[in-house]
């Protein structure tokens, strides 16, 4: 009975649905960021331009790498994170690093972009953006990101969003130690795709959780508690 019980409280915590939703964004997040990003050296900022960053001048796997610099700022953080971000968050760094790993074992399945920038900057943008809107919208994080913005928050009292511009910014002037400024403005077109299709699908997300409180569904297809 006892192991009945604690298997049902840890479906409770984490849904199978929820659980392959999170897959699946880091699945998009990374095949967007290694057949894409990675092979027109088009960069993001924060912690995913980072990882783009140490694996051209040192080598570093970013399947390695990844989980890393995203547990290290997961354990900077723990104090104003929530548990159970926290524990989406380390699932998503997993799923991210193992579902990269699987694309580096393959050749690019999509054409190489470099000669296509603009085109690779919105794709990249679209994929990233996508990746990420579902991961966020799960209640997870994408990467070490948040952790840190939360972190220069609590500490700074700026902004949230100048947080993560900072970090941004901060990342692509590094990346012009080998990405012509001509390429960074590319990945600024990048961040502007994936930033505003994030808040789209987080709007998009609470109109519809709107609307199950305004109408209740029965419950054999009531998933509000997946979401």
């Amino acid at each position: 009975m006892k192991r009945i019980f604690f298997w049902r409280e840890i479906q409770k915590m984490f849904p199978r649905s929820k659980m392959l939703a999170l897959l699946g964004g880091a699945a998009v997040l990374s095949f967007g960021m290694y057949n894409i990003h990675q092979q027109a050296d088009i960069t993001e900022g924060g912690i995913f331009g980072l990882n783009l960053l140490l694996n051209h001048w040192f080598g570093l796997p970013v399947s390695v790498i990844a989980p890393i610099l995203d547990f290290t700022c997961y354990v900077l953080a723990f104090a104003y994170l929530g548990k159970k971000f926290l524990y989406f968050s380390i699932y998503s760094s997993l799923a991210f690093a193992t579902c990269y790993k699987i694309w580096e074992m393959f050749p690019p399945v999509l054409p190489n972009l470099s000669t296509f920038p603009f085109l690779a900057a919105v794709l990249g943008g679209l994929f990233v953006g996508a990746g990420v809107g579902i991961i966020v919208r799960e209640g997870g994080g994408s990467g070490g990101d948040d952790a840190i913005a939360l972190i220069i928050t609590n500490k700074t009292k700026l902004k949230l969003q100048y947080t993560y511009l900072l970090s941004d910014v901060v990342i692509l002037a590094l990346s012009l130690s080998y990405i012509p400024v001509t390429k960074i403005m590319y990945s600024i077109i990048t961040v502007v795709i994936s930033s505003n299709l994030i808040g789209l699908m987080q709007k998009s997300e609470a109109v519809l959780n709107a609307k199950k409180q305004v109408i209740p569904l029965p419950h054999k297809y009531n998933y509000g508690n997946d979401i």
